[in-house]
């Protein structure tokens, strides 16, 4: 059976893609599988690798253990798109299709790009806050949020999650670093790839998903007004612009 396999980015788990999955699955008629890395969500006490091919090899043994076979159709954003990257480079055959949403990587894209500068002091502020849920959620939403209609639902379910799985410090720092190390392979994924980004992402310069648009001749679209979390700020656009595109993504 084909099914979506979900990765979500730096310290977030699958709670925090809310009712996208149902939405997706809904558009395309193929099942989601949320997947936590190490250190996050039902893996919160498991130790974060500092790389990024330590989260592959948790990412591909989580699936064989339960039952999952590939090939794998993924959509990832962020440090999860980093993941899904690695992922379809290294082992090719697992990986029949991949949506990547507000990625950005070595060697397509620069730091101030990947992270800009700007947002630096906030990022401090949620390090010096960890043990604050209700503070760092806030600072969270404002970072990667666009759409503030549901801002005090939106925190206060953030807050539940946080307050129930609580990512480690240490293993906050060691996605960061795996995040800030990771170097994609030149060369573009075998299997179809769809890049989706933000014009308004306040994180992440949206020019990095263009980028490697580029240099993969993959396809790329771009949101108008969403933040950094486009699955949150507008999930019915992700999954039309997904199911729009899956008639040509085929090996």
């Amino acid at each position: 059976m084909t099914r979506w396999v979900l990765l979500r980015g730096l310290t977030r788990e699958s709670r925090h893609w809310g009712d996208f999955p149902a939405q997706l699955a809904a558009a395309t008629g193929w099942p989601c599988t949320g997947l936590d890395l190490p250190g996050n969500g039902d893996q919160a006490h498991t130790p974060s690798p500092a790389g990024v091919a330590g989260m592959v090899a948790f990412t591909r043994q989580a699936l064989q253990a339960q039952g999952m076979q590939p090939p794998y159709s993924v959509l990832a954003m962020s440090l999860g798109g980093m993941v899904a990257t690695h992922w379809a480079q290294q082992h090719p055959a697992e990986l029949a299709r991949l949506v990547l949403v507000n990625t950005s990587m070595r060697p397509h894209n620069r730091l101030v790009q990947r992270l800009r500068p700007q947002r630096w002091p906030a990022l401090a502020a949620i390090a010096r806050h960890w043990g604050q849920p209700e503070a760092v959620e806030t600072r969270v939403h404002g970072l990667t949020c666009n759409r503030t209609d549901t801002l005090a639902q939106d925190v206060a379910n953030w807050r539940s999650i946080r307050q129930s799985a609580a990512v480690r410090p240490a293993n906050a720092w060691r996605q960061l670093l795996a995040a800030a190390r990771f170097s994609a392979q030149p060369e573009a994924p075998a299997c179809p790839v769809l890049l989706l980004s933000s014009a308004q992402d306040r994180l992440v310069n949206p020019v990095c998903s263009a980028t490697v648009a580029t240099a993969w001749q993959a396809t790329h679209r771009q949101h108008p007004w969403a933040g950094h979390d486009l699955p949150h700020d507008d999930a019915s656009w992700v999954c039309d612009a997904v199911a729009a595109w899956l008639p040509s993504a085929v090996r």
